[in-house]
């Protein structure tokens, strides 16, 4: 499990190029409307050790997928090709489902991007709305899921990087800015990166149209 996200972590990092900033720009937002966790993601009711938990672990670091035929060939084909090249770039193969019995099956629901951490067992959901989510980083952001990763800023030293405004916060919306304490996630031992791909925007979830999220140190 270690080794799984250790040769992951640069690709947490190395994707942001894909997209700008997430401090400074602020992502596409059809996530924060899927009425998921912390935006995006869906917990198994047992799941409670994040990354951390070897249970979630994808055998030989293969992680299946298979995608819907509700997408076009034009989509298919960019959520196939931003996987093959990313993926490329770390010790982590994400293919095309053969047979396999566990997998991540990629839907393009109405309902928003998001998808369900970790490996979970059998078919699996990682949705990625036709009109809205395929775009290459969010694509990278939702499978980072499926291979185990939570968000940047949920880090147990979070606050020593980055202010949250709570006063801008969507009301009943607080609690997807909720840090989590050591035994349930890990940075194995990485320094905070406000550039990762993993990171809220700076808007992330907000009522008036102000930041929610800062650096403290730009």
């Amino acid at each position: 499990m270690y080794i799984l996200y250790v040769c992951l972590l640069g690709l947490v990092s190395h994707v942001s190029s894909v997209n700008a900033n997430p401090l400074i720009v602020d992502d596409h937002n059809l996530w924060q409307r899927s009425g998921k966790f912390e935006g995006d993601m869906v917990l198994a009711p047992w799941q409670k050790n994040g990354v951390i938990d070897t249970a979630l672990r994808w055998p030989n670091r293969n992680i299946p997928y298979e995608i819907s035929d509700v997408f076009d060939e034009q989509q298919k084909a960019q959520i196939a090709e931003v996987l093959e090249r990313e993926y490329a770039k770390t010790c982590v193969t994400v293919k095309p489902r053969v047979n396999e019995p566990d997998y991540v099956y990629v839907s393009g629901d109405s309902t928003g991007c998001w998808a369900q951490v970790g490996r979970l067992g059998g078919r699996q959901e990682l949705n990625l709305q036709t009109n809205g989510c395929v775009w290459n980083h969010t694509i990278v952001h939702e499978f980072l899921h499926a291979a185990g990763f939570y968000h940047q800023q949920s880090s147990v030293d979070r606050d020593d990087y980055v202010t949250i405004f709570w006063e801008n916060i969507l009301e009943g919306m607080a609690y997807n800015f909720d840090k989590y304490n050591a035994d349930f996630i890990t940075s194995f031992n990485e320094s905070y990166d406000y550039a990762s791909i993993m990171h809220y925007g700076m808007y992330a979830f907000t009522s008036n149209n102000k930041p929610t999220i800062l650096p403290k140190v730009r």
